[in-house]
């Protein structure tokens, strides 16, 4: 069975879906899912990104099933890693996504984090600081490698592989060579720019010995679970690469 590995429910402070409607929508369409809500520890902003791992298994439990996984998003940060270390140390999360959001202490999906920057500069940047965190932080799943594209205010936000290739090398030889898994995010695949940016980065991937994918709607709403799959599983099959379900026990 294909899972939709990245979603959030109420548990994270930017999502009121409820469990049992995502549940609903996947099985409609013949998926499996995995919740894995938001713990982003001191994350810059009013909002408190964080929630009880303990109430979230005891609340949650009653659905996990061979169709149905619980699973977290860690915000990778070099001021967080003991946070996330104790968190994660809690309880047996199915699937552990690591993920970028915030570079020099600045939310990335904030204007302000590009306002005195050119792309190169910031890019660079990002992908630096998602080698160093990569390179030692617990986490399964390496999260949307493109996340800095969807708020990043320059004239082409995509990445290009070719501009940031010893960047990108290098977080993809740390995923590879620490067993870890990289995620492809179908947020913006439905655009044909976002996949002609990603399929050299996903080549590459796979020539630098990357055999598995996962796959996820990063949904925080019913209508977004399983978005964009149809591309997704093209993409995958296209490069030659295979769909990862092995979650923990």
């Amino acid at each position: 069975m294909v899972f939709d590995c990245h979603s959030h429910t109420k548990f994270s402070a930017d999502s009121e879906m409820l469990a049992t409607d995502a549940i609903a929508r996947a099985e409609i369409l013949n998926l499996g899912i995995v919740f894995t809500e938001h713990f982003d520890y001191n994350l810059p902003g009013d909002i408190d990104f964080t929630f009880d791992a303990v109430e979230y298994m005891n609340e949650y439990k009653k659905f996990r099933s061979e169709k149905v996984k619980l699973g977290v998003e860690v915000g990778l940060r070099k001021s967080a890693r003991e946070a996330n270390k104790n968190f994660l140390a809690q309880v047996n999360f199915d699937l552990i996504i690591g993920s970028i959001h915030v570079v020099d202490d600045v939310d990335i999906y904030e204007k302000s984090f590009y306002t005195d920057k050119d792309k190169i500069t910031a890019y660079r940047k990002y992908f630096a600081v998602m080698a160093e965190e990569a390179a030692v932080e617990d986490f399964d799943v390496l999260g949307h490698i493109d996340y800095i594209c969807r708020a990043a205010t320059y004239e082409n936000p995509e990445i290009e592989y070719e501009t940031f290739k010893p960047e990108i090398d290098e977080v993809l030889k740390i995923i590879v060579e620490r067993g870890k898994i990289l995620e492809l995010n179908t947020r913006r695949i439905n655009k044909k720019i976002a996949v002609e940016g990603l399929i050299p980065v996903y080549k590459r991937y796979k020539e630098l010995g990357g055999q598995f994918v996962t796959i996820g709607s990063d949904a925080h709403v019913v209508e977004a679970v399983g978005a964009n799959f149809d591309v997704a599983l093209k993409f995958v099959e296209d490069l030659n690469l295979k769909i990862f379900a092995g979650f923990n026990d």
